[in-house]
């Protein structure tokens, strides 16, 4: 009579709702392989889809490189401000001497915003030297070899109309002259981008 009671709970334990893991579904790749038309690089390369893709990449990847260097730094100039704006040590030797806690939050107010002002500057400085090199270099596919797949994770942040990204789109067709041509780099965008800024500014 024992086991029967036993069998049942195994029964349950063992149903596909108690047993079955529910795993969040896999993201969409950012890039996908094309042919390479240099041998040195191997039979294939990963490119972006196309210009406005690659330019939406670059755009998050900046975004979360600030906003993880604004946490740290948050961390950093609260513990700067608090510093700042302690007593001083010579104070603790008068007793009659009562700290002035308003004062103090008005010290650390000041020095935490001074300090997360150049923070800011200072991240996004950073976010954008992180991200020059490798998406200077990095490959996006030649006009329409790409255009049907759906590997893009970065579909809907590229219809954001951006300057930027919206030239990068109009410019994609220059690359794109000949057919054996599968890819091209980054940094043609961003040369012929500072090419017509030159040309409109000139």
């Amino acid at each position: 009579m024992a086991f029967a009671g036993s069998a049942d709970d195994s029964a349950e334990d063992y149903s596909a709702a108690a047993t079955v893991v529910r795993f969040d579904p896999p993201l969409p790749l950012l890039r996908a392989p094309v042919p390479s038309p240099a041998s040195g690089d191997g039979p294939v390369v990963l490119a972006f889809r196309n210009a406005a893709s690659w330019r939406a990449a670059w755009e998050v990847a900046e975004a979360s490189l600030v906003s993880q260097c604004e946490a740290g730094a948050r961390t950093g100039c609260s513990i700067s401000a608090s510093r700042e704006c302690k007593p001083p040590w010579w104070k603790g030797l008068f007793v009659a001497a009562p700290t002035d806690y308003e004062e103090r939050e008005r010290c650390e107010e000041r020095e935490m915003a001074a300090c997360l002002e150049a923070a800011k500057e200072a991240c996004i400085k950073f976010a954008k030297g992180k991200c020059i090199g490798p998406f200077r270099d990095a490959r996006i596919a030649s006009k329409g070899l790409l255009e049907n797949t759906d590997f893009d994770v970065w579909g809907a942040a590229a219809d954001k109309t951006t300057s930027t990204s919206s030239s990068a789109v109009n410019n994609q067709q220059w690359f794109s002259t000949d057919p054996g041509v599968t890819n091209y780099r980054g940094s043609d965008v961003l040369d012929s981008l500072s090419s017509k800024e030159s040309n409109s500014s000139g």
